[in-house]
């Protein structure tokens, strides 16, 4: 897998993924796009949330929406690496197991989402979730 990022103008950066997929970044915080830091956030949200519906549908349960709020914190120093982070799932759909979508969520970040395995290797990563009844 390859990617590469080109720098546009400013702190704005252009991230562009050997699928042929861009992303603008901004390395002012956020002011024009997501700061690189806020995009392994959402990488982490996006890849346990492939995670969570594959293995709640593989499962038989009737999901009808998926939602990840990702809380993290970093360190006030630089480098401000991530040192703690929480995904919570909130998981809408009819008659949910609940003991099924809680090992959804826990198999996602403790054996399936690469991105969440790599950033354990640094990070307190903990999980939390919700069921909401269709």
């Amino acid at each position: 897998m390859k990617s590469r990022v080109k720098w546009v103008e400013g702190m704005t950066f252009l991230a562009q993924s050997n699928s042929g997929h861009s992303v603008v970044m901004d390395g002012n915080g956020g002011e024009k796009a997501p700061s690189p830091m806020e995009l392994v956030l959402m990488a982490a949200g996006g890849c346990s949330s492939v995670d969570v519906v594959d293995g709640l549908k593989s499962a038989g349960q009737k999901i009808t929406a998926c939602e990840a709020q990702i809380d993290a914190e970093r360190r006030e120093q630089s480098p401000r690496l991530f040192t703690g982070a929480n995904l919570h799932f909130v998981v809408t759909g009819y008659d949910l197991d609940e003991l099924v979508v809680a090992k959804a969520v826990s198999d996602s970040l403790e054996k399936y989402c690469s991105v969440c395995l790599m950033l354990g290797k640094g990070v307190e990563l903990t999980h939390s979730y919700e069921v909401v009844a269709a």
